[in-house]
């Protein structure tokens, strides 16, 4: 065994993805015996001493059957009413599943703002906490009733990645109907199963599509983000088959695994990495770039080369390399106005109320590019 599998099948707390069409179908809606083997292994991990934190799609597919819908619907107000609909179903069928081994479940449903607003983060983390203290199983979903974007274009992989931080899980497994990442479609054939990501250089080249079910919204690009978010926070990530979930809550020699880049971020900073939402970009030279990523330096206004955004001083916005790519997030110090005459020089050429960092590094995650 590997010492990432090794890792993920110790592990003290853990966070458990499942998609939707790992629990429901187009014409029948929630698949009963489905959710039922899902929690038969989640609750077998439990009984060897894990706390688990479950985060389940299916709310939308558990509502069509019962509002006579024949697919996932296109427009957000059907989205909605299917997701109300079905969340009831959704919730109600896994407190009767848990149950069985006699484990309360608590359902905690979230929206954007839950992770992006700092505030708001360290609330429901103070509610997971408690859950947990309590012996309960937090099932977590999108509160897709009254989301608008997350439905159109989010999926539940990213939400499973920043809480997985956010309950200080030791290990994040994401379930879906593929057992593993391929070097390409695995349906094609000809394709190499990867059972182990190291670092970046093993997702060079590699061509992984979107969900193909017609009921979810993520599919293997997703999914590798996520267990990418996870990794690089410093969290071992396992991604595997719904239908190998004994095993992967079991041994977890199944799957791809993806290593853990380094020691794990603060809860701060891995929010602002990860979770707080961008008002802007500042678009930093060569020599900025080096500074601020391999160096971790701060950010001085000699090394900008263009402002994009509108944002004030207080901001989380997106550090840009030549090459257009994000490579760092911070808070920014200047409002959006006062950067234009000050970029490109250096700091004792500004005025004196001027003369402090853009992005201080104390207040700067670099995401590992550059």
């Amino acid at each position: 065994m590997s010492e990432v599998r090794d890792a993920i099948s110790k592990a003290k707390r853990v966070v458990v993805k499942v998609g939707s069409s790992s629990l429901t179908t187009a014409g029948d809606g929630l698949d009963t015996a489905r959710l039922n083997a899902l929690v038969d292994a989640v609750a077998g991990r439990v009984g060897r001493g894990c706390q688990v934190v479950l985060v389940s799609s299916g709310a939308i597919g558990a509502g069509l059957a019962p509002l006579s819908l024949d697919g996932r619907p296109r427009d957000l107000a059907t989205q909605q009413a299917a997701a109300s609909v079905g969340q009831l179903a959704l919730a109600h069928a896994y407190a009767a599943s848990f149950a069985r081994y006699d484990l309360t479940v608590g359902q905690v449903l979230l929206t954007s703002n839950d992770v992006v607003r700092r505030a708001h983060y360290r609330n429901a983390e103070r509610t997971f906490a408690r859950l947990l203290a309590l012996d309960a199983v937090p099932v977590v979903n999108e509160n897709d009733t009254v989301a608008t974007e997350e439905i159109r274009f989010g999926d539940n992989d990213r939400l499973a990645a920043l809480v997985a931080h956010l309950v200080q899980a030791d290990a994040l497994i994401l379930l879906s109907d593929v057992d593993a990442l391929y070097d390409g479609d695995p349906r094609a054939g000809g394709t190499r199963k990867i059972g182990e990501v190291a670092g970046e250089s093993d997702l060079d080249g590699l061509k992984v599509g979107m969900s193909s079910s017609g009921l979810g919204t993520g599919g293997m690009m997703s999914k590798v983000a996520a267990a990418r978010t996870a990794a690089s926070s410093g969290i071992p990530a396992l991604i595997a088959a719904a239908a190998e979930a004994a095993d992967a809550l079991g041994e977890a020699e199944v799957g791809t695994v993806f290593r853990p880049a380094g020691k794990r971020l603060s809860a701060r900073r891995f929010w602002l990495g990860y979770a707080a939402g961008t008002q802007g970009r500042l678009y930093l030279d060569d020599g900025a770039v080096a500074a601020v990523v391999r160096r971790r330096r701060s950010l001085l206004a000699a090394g900008i080369v263009g402002v994009d955004g509108d944002f004030d001083a207080g901001d989380v916005v997106d550090l840009v390399d030549p090459a257009q790519r994000v490579v760092a997030r911070g808070v920014v110090a200047y409002d959006v106005g006062e950067l234009p005459d000050m970029i490109g020089r250096s700091t004792h050429e500004l005025p004196d109320d001027h003369r402090r960092e853009v992005v201080h590094a104390d207040d700067l995650v670099p995401l590992g590019r550059g």
